[in-house]
């Protein structure tokens, strides 16, 4: 969908003109005790026509980080300036937002609404809430990135995941500056992004911080370099006058759960980096015991860099440890 010249644009409740901001909720049901359940949107419809970006945020509740790049972005566009439309959906899950959790807590069997996107309507809870948000967003969407983080349990430096086709890489690419870690998607059904592929649109799942990287100072830079890539897909698109810039290097990889091999504790090495390019064998992170002797390893399995690891020390056997990005080649 584009808008037009003099066309409202209208997702749930929020309703703007053209050259108007809008906030709104799209409503998703209601709970036993009364309490509604309904997820915040922003409507910003440009004063010129063009094509609609669609942000979503905190599809897991536990990351914090889109909420408030929704809120810099706010703060950074201005409708009368812009062509086309920008949506932004803070907060996607809001009850597992609401709990802290990566899911409602209130539901056990669709506890991960990235698992089971686009939901059903006659499902769990967890289904008839990411329903009501496709419902929203299917038909108006032309281009969307769903913002992620490494949550409660880690911190991913800047990742994204995309399906391949040349556009989802042009919008990957337009995330601007250090955002060369581009892989192929690992889960092909059950997000945002999949279900806009199959309605024949672009979609894309971004990675920036996470549990170690929520001290103000932390919080306050991720939050700032995900509102900037925001706007750097405005500028690429022509949506908003401004220079865009892209990242270089730029790779093309697939990703690689790496699982820790003892219990202790998880001590990544000194002088390894996220995404910095390292060779097939080279040492992560070591595993000592609670006596301080080591007992395990984590080493690249392939070329290629890391670009997530675990924000807690202490580990079990077979506790995930790093995310790995084995590297296939530079993208064009």
């Amino acid at each position: 969908m584009s808008t037009q010249e003099n066309q409202v644009l209208s997702v749930g409740s929020a309703s703007a003109k053209p050259g108007e901001m809008v906030r709104g909720y799209i409503p998703a049901g209601d709970l036993a005790g009364g309490v509604k359940v309904e997820i915040p949107v922003v409507v910003i419809n440009g004063a010129k026509p063009g094509r609609v970006f669609w942000v979503n945020g905190a599809i897991h509740g536990d990351e914090p980080e889109g909420p408030r790049a929704c809120q810099l972005a706010m703060e950074r566009i201005d409708p009368a300036e812009l062509s086309g439309a920008v949506v932004l959906v803070p907060v996607v899950n809001p009850l597992a937002f609401s709990a802290a959790e990566r899911g409602n807590p209130l539901d056990t069997f669709t506890y991960d609404m990235n698992r089971i996107y686009p939901g059903k309507p006659g499902g769990y809870f967890s289904d008839r809430v990411a329903h009501a948000h496709w419902q929203a967003m299917k038909d108006v969407a032309d281009l969307e990135i769903s913002i992620h983080s490494g949550g409660a349990h880690s911190f991913l430096d800047k990742a994204i995941f995309v399906d391949e086709s040349p556009e989802a890489v042009e919008l990957a690419k337009a995330m601007g500056d250090g955002w060369g870690c581009i892989m192929s998607n690992f889960n092909p059904s059950g997000s945002p992004m999949a279900a806009l592929r199959a309605e024949g649109r672009t979609g894309i799942t971004v990675e920036l911080g996470g549990r170690s990287a929520t001290s103000p100072e932390r919080f306050r830079y991720v939050a700032d370099e995900l509102a900037k890539s925001i706007l750097n897909i405005l500028y690429h698109y022509k949506m908003l006058d401004g220079t865009a810039v892209y990242p270089d290097p730029c790779w093309k990889g697939v990703q690689e759960a790496l699982l820790a091999p003892a219990s202790g504790i998880f001590l990544p090495e000194e002088g390894v980096d996220f995404l910095t390019m390292m060779n097939k064998g080279d040492r992560i992170a070591r595993i000592v015991n609670v006596f301080g002797d080591e007992v395990g390893e984590l080493k690249a399995p392939a070329d290629g860099m890391f670009f997530g690891l675990r924000a807690l020390p202490n580990v079990n056997t077979g506790d995930w440890c790093c995310f790995f990005c084995k590297v296939e080649g530079p993208r064009d």
